[in-house]
């Protein structure tokens, strides 16, 4: 039997997964690492905890499958996007990787659009400059750290630090080079137009790959570090989304997912390039060869709940560990027990500002509505609907651009529950269902290993091998005029706001 090693870099930790290659996962660990901020706004991570993680996972899942490293033909990586990983020529990390959540370089992003033009930067890279993306971190850093800029010699992405730590090869491939500003999406290479006009030497840059191409193999150092043997095919992998659209099989035209993890994010597959002229969402390289994607993306989607539960929830967690159950069984059951319209509270779920569909760094979040009458269950309910309003009014606009299909996937964290699988349903007037494997990011970077490695012909071919799916939940045509009525009062939220919140960022 072939096996194949799955590594998924989150941002609250990395889960590796060994599947064999009918797509059962085998054995699976996930280690978890601290994300810092040292200003409001600001978010960083250390890339070696990213290694280590990575590293220690992998050993701890071929010992724990007792699998012959021997017999893993292949590996593949995801990870979280847009992070700005700077080496020097030694290949040692000079600073802090400045994550995608992230929004102190919107000075840096209006100086990319008003050097590159925005309709030109939009053309040439299918997206506005944003402050998630990498380019802007460069030139902030450029700018804020001239010294550490003097000594970068590399520039990587997450993922692609790990795999050159297992490989000792610099590399990045498509997908998470369309989140750079710096990627020419249409021509899928490097943008020297952009590097010119921003002074980015493009020798800082790495070589490309498709997803499902072999960048490197694993290292006699890496093996010795991880348990995988030497000369193990690693596959280039994909950007966390692009991986998790191979995890689930959206790589045809006709299919989309919704992803409630940390951020969120409604994905739907191209076979052609389809841009938003006003850059609300991404179109992206997918994994899939020549194909692309067309995705949204929250910032504090999961995170909400997350920010909720550890904010507010300490009887629940507690209560959870005692019963030996995931704390957001009980948050679901609470929340339940709060009316559609949570008594008439809504929940804006921007605690890190937003990207789709508002580009604005400064955007907060907030509670509408808020009264005496109000409790807990009516708060945590708010928050979850706030999160799938966010979710519908990016779905909106993938319709806009007949990208959208008439079936969901539900994907990360939030797609386990039934009861918001259910809310999306609802307000998506869709039906809504899962694959049978949930691993998502960590499959999808197994089936790209696997083509690396020759095990499988090509990505769609594998999908259709090793992807299954559940039934459907249907959307409850009552609840949905309940919710429409909440939506539309959502959506004019943000603009009545929006001087607000720019007012509120200037103040001390």
């Amino acid at each position: 039997m072939n096996y194949l090693l799955g590594i998924d870099l989150g941002t609250s930790g990395t889960k590796t997964v060994l599947f064999d290659e009918t797509g059962l996962g085998i054995a699976s660990a996930t280690i978890e690492y601290p994300l810092y901020q040292p200003k409001n706004g600001w978010a960083e991570q250390d890339p070696e905890d990213w290694w280590n993680a990575a590293r220690d996972t992998t050993r701890k899942v071929i010992a724990e499958s007792g699998v012959n490293p021997a017999d893993i033909k292949g590996v593949g990586i995801s990870g979280q996007m847009h992070g700005l990983v700077l080496l020097d020529d030694e290949g040692n990390v000079l600073r802090k990787s400045i994550l995608w959540c992230d929004g102190r370089t919107q000075a840096e992003c209006d100086e990319i659009t008003e050097t590159i033009g925005k309709d030109r930067l939009i053309e040439i890279t299918a997206n506005p400059a944003l402050t998630g993306f990498t380019a802007g971190k460069i030139l902030w850093v450029r700018k804020n750290e001239p010294d550490v800029y003097a000594k970068a010699a590399h520039i990587l992405l997450p993922k692609d630090y790990v795999r050159y730590k297992l490989t000792g090869e610099y590399g990045c491939e498509m997908s998470d080079a369309s989140g750079t500003n710096l990627l020419d999406v249409p021509a899928r290479c490097w943008s020297s137009e952009i590097l010119e006009k921003l002074s980015i030497d493009e020798k800082l840059m790495p070589p490309l790959f498709e997803s499902s191409d072999a960048a490197g193999k694993i290292t006699a150092e890496a093996a010795a570090a991880t348990g995988l043997a030497e000369g193990t095919v690693v596959a280039a992998g994909a950007g966390d989304n692009a991986a998790a659209a191979v995890g689930t099989g959206v790589v045809v035209e006709g299919r989309a997912f919704t992803t409630i993890g940390t951020s969120g994010v409604v994905f739907a597959h191209s076979d052609s390039v389809q841009i938003d002229p006003a850059g609300r969402v991404h179109t992206f390289c997918a994994a899939v060869p020549g194909a692309y994607t067309v995705m949204s993306c929250t910032l504090s989607a999961g995170l909400s709940l997350k920010w909720f539960r550890d904010t507010f929830c300490k009887a629940e967690i507690q209560a959870a560990a005692e019963m030996g159950v995931d704390p957001y069984i009980l948050l679901n059951q609470e929340a339940e027990k709060s009316p559609i319209g949570s008594n008439r509270l809504i929940f804006m779920p921007y605690l890190m500002g937003e990207r789709s569909p508002l580009l604005d760094s400064n955007a907060r979040g907030c509670f509408f509505g808020l009264s005496a009458i109000h409790g807990r269950r009516d708060m945590l309910r708010a928050v979850m609907e706030g999160v799938m309003m966010s979710q519908r009014q990016n779905l909106d606009v993938l319709r806009g651009m007949n990208v959208a299909p008439q079936t969901m996937l539900a994907c990360g964290g939030g797609g386990t529950s039934p009861f918001w699988r259910q809310m999306m349903a609802d307000m998506f007037d869709m039906p809504v269902a899962t694959v049978a494997n949930r691993e998502g990011p960590a499959l999808g970077a197994a089936i790209l290993a696997g083509v690396a490695c020759g095990v499988y012909k090509d990505i769609p071919t594998a999908c259709d091998a090793v992807i299954k799916q559940n039934p459907s939940q249907e959307p409850i045509k009552e609840n949905g005029a309940a919710y429409e009525k909440y939506y539309q009062l959502y959506t004019k939220l943000y603009p009545s706001m929006k001087d607000c919140f720019a007012e509120l960022a200037q103040m001390e």
